[in-house]
This record gives C-alpha cells, sequence and structure tokens, in this order.
C-alpha cells in the first residue's frame, strides 16, 4: 500500500490520498458497532489516512463524540496527524426529521462551539456548511466561517453539494480549500461545471459516495433486507428496476475487476483515484475489513486499455435513478 499525500487545493493541507468518511458509523445505514467503529478509525490513522469527515447532525453529535473518542484513545503520534472536517447546518428533530439548513452567522458560531465541545479538540481543520442555505447569502456564511479561522477555531474552509456559481461567489469571500460532493463511477455530475470551476480556482476536491452507498462496491444483494432507517431503503438507485439495471453496471465491472485480480470495490476506487490528484475520496468503511480492502485500492494501477474497458462498462450517465429522494434533490446547489 502507498499512502501518498495529495492537496486540498492551493489554500488547503496536505491529506492523505484516502479520507475516512465515518457517517455510517453512526446513522443512516443501519447497525453499526461502536468499538468496531472506533479500531476502524485506529486502524485507519495506523494505515497513514489523515483526513477524517463528519457532520455535527451525524446521529444528532453521535458521530463526532465517536471520532472524539476515537481521537482521545489513538496514540498520541497518530492523533496529531488526523484532520476533522465537519460539516455543519442541517435541522434535525428528536424523531430524527430533517427540516432545512441553517447558513446565518450566528448559527454557523453556535454549530461550532457545540462541535469543537463533542470533538474534545481546540480547533475544525476544515468546517463546511452541509447544503447551501437558499435563504442565506453564501458570502454571509462563509464570512462567518472566515472569523472563526481569524479566531483560530477553525483551519479551512470548505463547502459542499455547491454549484459552480456559489464556489465563485464564496471563494470571492475567503479561500476556499476543498468542495465536498458526490462523485463515482455513476455519479459523474461534477464533470461539466463544477470540476472545471474548482480546478481554475485551485480548488480541491473531496469526494464522498465513491461507491454509491455500496451500491458499487460489488457486496450488494438484490435481496438484501433493508431496515426502514437505512438511507437505501429510500434511494430511487436501490429501488426496483433501478436497482437491477444497477447491479447489471456493478457484474459488468466485476469483469474487469477480476481480469486484474482486483475486487470490485478497489476498481471503483481506483477509478476516482484516477481522475486527478486534486481529489481525495472518501471511503466509508464501517469495519476494519472493509477498509482494509479500500485502502488495497492505493496499489491499483489503471492504464488506458482499463480506464477505456470501465468507460464501456460503466458509461457516464449509465446510473438509473437520482442519487437522492426528490424532496433532498431540490436542496442541491449542485444540481441547479
Amino acid at each position: 500500500m502507498t499512502m501518498n499525500n495529495r492537496s486540498l487545493g492551493t489554500t488547503g493541507p496536505q491529506v492523505s490520498a484516502l479520507g475516512l468518511g465515518c457517517m455510517g458509523m453512526s446513522a443512516l445505514y443501519g447497525e453499526a458497532d461502536r468499538t468496531e467503529s472506533v479500531a476502524t478509525v485506529h486502524a485507519a490513522l495506523e494505515a497513514g489516512v489523515t483526513l477524517l469527515d463528519t457532520g455535527d447532525f451525524y446521529a444528532m453529535g453521535h458521530n463526532e463524540m465517536l471520532i472524539g473518542e476515537a481521537l482521545r484513545t489513538a496514540p498520541a503520534a497518530r492523533r496529531e496527524q488526523a484532520l476533522v472536517s465537519v460539516k455543519f447546518g442541517a435541522l434535525r428533530d428528536p424523531d430524527g426529521n430533517w427540516s432545512g439548513y441553517d447558513g446565518r452567522p450566528a448559527a454557523v458560531k453556535n454549530f461550532a462551539a457545540y462541535s469543537l465541545q463533542r470533538l474534545g479538540v481546540d480547533h475544525i481543520d476544515v468546517y463546511r456548511i452541509a447544503r447551501v442555505d437558499p435563504d442565506v447569502p453564501i458570502e454571509e456564511t462563509v464570512g462567518a466561517i472566515a472569523e472563526l479561522v481569524e479566531k483560530g477555531y477553525v483551519r479551512h474552509i470548505g463547502l459542499s453539494e455547491a454549484g459552480a456559481e456559489t464556489i465563485r461567489r464564496a471563494a470571492a469571500t475567503a479561500p476556499i480549500s476543498d468542495l465536498q460532493i458526490e462523485y463515482s463511477l455513476i455519479s459523474r455530475g461534477i464533470e461539466d461545471r463544477i470540476l472545471p470551476t474548482t480546478r481554475e480556482l485551485g480548488i480541491g476536491i473531496t469526494a464522498y459516495g465513491v461507491l454509491s452507498r455500496g451500491l458499487i462496491s460489488g457486496h450488494f444483494s438484490r435481496d438484501r433486507q433493508l431496515a426502514v432507517t437505512d438511507f437505501r431503503a429510500h434511494s430511487p438507485r436501490f429501488q426496483g428496476e433501478n436497482l437491477q439495471h444497477n447491479l447489471n453496471l456493478v457484474e459488468a465491472l466485476r469483469k474487469i475487476a477480476e481480469g486484474k485480480g482486483v475486487t470490485v470495490a478497489q476498481t471503483a476506487i481506483a477509478w476516482v483515484l484516477s481522475r486527478g490528484e486534486d481529489i481525495v475520496p472518501l471511503v466509508g468503511a464501517r469495519t476494519r475489513e472493509r477498509l482494509s480492502e479500500a485502502l488495497g485500492a492505493l496499489d491499483v494501477t489503471l492504464d488506458e486499455a482499463d480506464l477505456s474497458a470501465i468507460e464501456e462498462a460503466v458509461p457516464a450517465d449509465a446510473a438509473a435513478g437520482e442519487r437522492y429522494p426528490e424532496a433532498q434533490m431540490a436542496h442541491l446547489d449542485s444540481e441547479r
């Protein structure tokens, strides 16, 4: 395994070639084991992963407290290498329902204060609103984070699921390190306008959903039973004919992976890694076994013949179904 560093844009920090997305350790993908989750974070740090991604609304703070525990119990040298990225702004109620986003400056500072406490840190390495608040100019939200940077509570400013024009406005307000956005073999919408914009402005990409929530991991089966609280139980890509169509794409990808002696997941992650040095894939491993598989992607080399074969097997726009239910798609500035 070769863990080369990549840069989160021209103003961001150096991070490991892969980051660890920790959401699934707390919410939205079924039950997770806390002890195994902490052990997985420790294993990631030991392997050289430096970027840990979370959100203050993942199980209403549970995920931040879990990461805080993992950092507190990690060896000092590993703890010091960790860079924590936090998303904020999503509003929840006690039943777990979603009720919009809040990007007002006072709310930004309020969210940050609670995150610092739950994580047990004196600063957040990358701070970003999870979705652009349509009722608050992005300049005001980013400006509030910039004030936190000036006071030392935040090191770098990020964005999440922002469209090209919003990215430009944000970057004109303060230096932006990176944009976190879904990007995978079957979610390639950023390639037309967003990726050219971030590259023009020197903004990195942290790509989430690189295995499309397990859909293109090679481990998901059509007859898998999902709990009602599992995001995938309501995701269009996991429903009926859409699911069968998408799993057919996975089988086409599996043939290529087997020909190289690697797994489907490793092939899918390696494809994202091949898209550019400015892109850092986030892997959502919840166990040490899945983490180990994901890290194996770092040793997969895709040549031009491989990339052509992958493109033929899984063309752009080949997926059936939107990446979120309709109501959530409406909140994505990146889709406008």
